[in-house]
């Protein structure tokens, strides 16, 4: 029964892109396309990430990208960049430097990322490289972390009543010299979506507070989300450093702060 439930679903998967006529472009030798994995599933990947994975004969991917979606570009040669925080990385020049290389060798080249290559993920310096070498690049868009992970623990990014704006902002640098205006983002009363802060969480809840954000204020931490892995701890933003660590939650990690976080406990009809 499974069998044929298994078998009549991937015909029917067959059906519907039949069904929608995509077609997608060729990946040229001699060409760079700059993509997104989403943010782990392989079901989030797009059509024409797909279809490129299913063309290039190079494939420079992330550390956080799966290797189920490596699997797809089956018989690219495999150039790993690393790119997850604490652990070994090709600089960014390097990672320029090779997709050049690639290119110029006349091999079909997929840049793949995890999430998306316009948002932290570094995806706008490598087009200003290839455009600099006059290699003829493309984009394609993935679904961000900050916001397919909020979809994959039922809390909404916008929410009427809630919030008229979310925020993207990045960790990395918090607490440095290079430190974005937190007590500006607190005083917009937005929801945020922090990518790349978990290692500064206690700094970062620190200074939001600072900025008038109240005790209260619902927030969550959430962990490899959409794959098996996927964790989440929600607080508020006095205690969610302490409950992250007392969890043993560490990257690749997303902490929201906002209301629009409390809609998951709502939505599971808890309160």
């Amino acid at each position: 029964m499974n069998g044929s439930a298994n078998t009549n679903g991937r015909a029917n998967i067959d059906q519907a892109l039949a069904r929608l006529n995509f077609k997608p472009r060729e990946l040229e030798p001699g060409h760079v396309w700059l993509a997104g994995a989403g943010p782990g599933d392989p079901g989030c990947l797009t059509l024409e990430v797909l279809a490129a994975l299913g063309q290039c004969d190079a494939l420079v991917y992330d550390a956080l990208v799966s290797p189920d979606v490596v699997a797809v570009a089956q018989g690219a040669d495999l150039f790993y960049a690393g790119k997850r925080g604490g652990q070994p990385s090709m600089k960014q020049d390097d990672i320029n430097t090779l997709l050049v290389r690639l290119a110029r060798e006349g091999r079909r080249v997929v840049r793949l990322k995890g999430g998306d290559p316009y948002i932290f993920g570094r995806g706008g310096e490598e087009a200003l490289a290839l455009a600099g070498e006059k290699i003829p690049f493309r984009v394609l868009s993935g679904l961000t972390s900050g916001l397919s992970a909020l979809a994959a623990t039922d809390i909404p990014a916008t929410m009427r009543g809630i919030n008229k704006a979310v925020i993207l902002a990045t960790g990395h640098a918090a607490g440095t010299d290079d430190d974005i205006d937190w007590a500006a983002i607190a005083r917009t009363g937005q929801p945020v979506v922090v990518y790349m802060g978990m290692a500064h969480l206690p700094v970062i809840a620190a200074k939001l507070l600072e900025g008038g954000l109240a005790p209260s204020t619902p927030a969550a931490v959430i962990v490899a989300a959409t794959t098996p892995q996927e964790r989440i701890v929600v607080a508020t933003l006095a205690t969610i450093a302490e409950e992250a660590a007392a969890a043993g939650l560490a990257s690749p990690a997303l902490i929201v702060v906002g209301g629009i976080v409390a809609m998951r406990a709502a939505l599971a009809g808890e309160i």
